[in-house]
């Protein structure tokens, strides 16, 4: 894991977390646009079919509050990246 990436914070960490990065031997996908743009998503034990997905992830932050979700899918040429789609309810 590069440095770059230990420095990130993982979604859904505490805030008060004293080390909210990765972890060694767990697997990420970087959340890029939206509300949770820059947040590492733990895909540790995903399935192909999961990983393919994407995933719709709570947020406070989003278009429609707290209970929001906003939805990330994957890059086809770069699937370690997520791109923002929308937020839902």
């Amino acid at each position: 894991m590069d440095e770059l990436m230990r420095q990130r914070r993982v979604y859904g960490a505490d805030h008060d977390d004293p080390d909210p990065g990765p972890k060694a031997g767990h697997e990420y996908r970087e959340l890029v646009g939206g509300p949770l743009d820059g947040l590492l998503l733990d895909v540790t034990g995903w399935t192909d079919a999961a990983l393919r997905d994407g995933a719709r992830l709570v947020t406070e932050i989003g278009a429609y509050g707290p209970g929001g979700r906003s939805e990330y899918k994957p890059r086809l040429v770069e699937p370690l990246k997520w791109d923002w789609r929308g937020d839902t309810h």
